[in-house]
């Protein structure tokens, strides 16, 4: 334990000061800003005695380019945060010589992951905790309604779930630099499967979508974006006219709007596909750098 927590604490401290993180945070945070301010005048604009939910909109309106919300920034932003976290992880400490020094002391050789993928798990909810935060407050002060306990419920189920998909990204790239031995090649092996994942699975899908519906669907569903982009919209548009639709499809659910304990049902299979898919891509960077042999320099 002492050995993980020693790796721990060195990741940790190696990711906060390091100038990619700072450049990261500085882009998130400048584009939650803006989303947030366009969202907040929008929100004036459109208040009525009959509008529900007004606070989570924050989250979820746009300006006049309809796509950029905040929740599509931080969509777009959260894999590319993920896979700077993870991407050298064990490459290049492999490649300059380091893993074999810190494995010849009396450290076990799980610790090592375990404590690299802890450091940065945190590091990324950190991130993303106060990204939410301080576009809440934001928020808050320009339209000058608070939010309710179930909204305040839904942000938190909504970080939680960011979080996750946070996580899977890392994991990923983590599986590549162990992987891989070059950081270069894991890191375009990360960018690449991402693009693939985020662009070309719909574009297969909307291709397929004639024939066959089902399929279609399917197909979309491998994408970690479309997973995390349904959930999301669950917790954050309560009431949008589809959930009427899909309130259907589920026995005992009440109309629209869904109160918050069944939005997580409905969420429920697309979030445990999402920690599915973490798990599984971390079991794999474990395995195969608890079994790699590792030569000292």
């Amino acid at each position: 334990m002492s050995g993980l927590m020693a790796v721990f604490w060195k990741e940790l401290a190696d990711h906060f000061t390091s100038k990619r993180f700072i450049i990261l945070s500085f882009l998130i945070y400048l584009a939650g800003i803006a989303a947030i301010y366009v969202a907040a005048q929008n929100i004036r604009s459109g208040i009525t005695e009959t509008t529900q939910f007004i606070f989570l909109r924050l989250f979820t309106v746009s300006g006049e380019v309809q796509i950029f919300s905040f929740l599509f920034f931080l969509s777009l932003f959260i894999p590319i945060i993920g896979i700077a976290l993870g991407f050298d992880a064990v490459n290049s400490e492999r490649t300059s010589g380091n893993l074999s020094r810190v494995l010849s002391q009396p450290l076990y050789r799980d610790s090592v992951i375990n404590g690299k993928f802890l450091a940065g798990l945190i590091t990324l909810a950190i991130l993303v905790t106060s990204i939410v935060v301080l576009v809440a407050g934001m928020g808050l002060r320009m339209i000058g309604v608070p939010p309710s306990a179930e909204e305040l419920l839904r942000l938190v189920a909504f970080i939680i779930v960011s979080i996750i998909y946070g996580a899977f990204w890392m994991s990923l790239s983590v599986l590549f630099s162990v992987l891989f031995n070059r950081v270069a090649t894991a890191a375009l092996a990360s960018i690449a499967l991402w693009i693939f994942l985020f662009l070309f699975v719909s574009i297969i899908a909307q291709v397929i979508a004639g024939t066959n519906v089902e399929i279609a669907n399917a197909i979309r569903h491998i994408s970690p974006g479309v997973l995390y982009s349904e959930v999301t919209q669950v917790l954050l548009i309560p009431s949008h006219p589809a959930m009427f639709m899909i309130s259907m499809y589920y026995t005992g659910l009440e109309p629209n709007p869904l109160p918050f304990g069944q939005s997580l049902l409905i969420a429920w299979p697309q979030l445990t596909s999402l920690i599915a898919l973490t798990a599984l891509c971390f079991a794999g960077s474990y395995i195969k750098f608890m079994r790699e042999e590792i030569r000292s320099t």
